[in-house]
């Protein structure tokens, strides 16, 4: 089961490499060494901005309720 999951793998890597012109290999190196890192990275820097957003919010919000207390 694995081993037909992965030739099916390979396929999809084969039919994308043909596709776009690049070839198994360099359709491999794009999406496993470039694309995924990338997307990664920059869901990492999403989360972090956001994370830091509620941070500040949360601050300001607790600053402004001692207020009426």
């Amino acid at each position: 089961m694995i081993d037909q999951f992965f030739l099916w793998c390979v396929w999809v890597l084969e039919v994308i490499g043909e596709a776009t012109g690049m070839g198994y290999e360099l359709a491999n190196i794009v999406i496993f060494v470039i694309l995924q890192p990338g997307l990664i990275l920059l869901f990492f820097i999403l989360w972090r901005n956001q994370r830091n957003k509620n941070n500040k919010f949360k601050k300001f919000y607790n600053q402004n309720n001692e207020r009426f207390r």
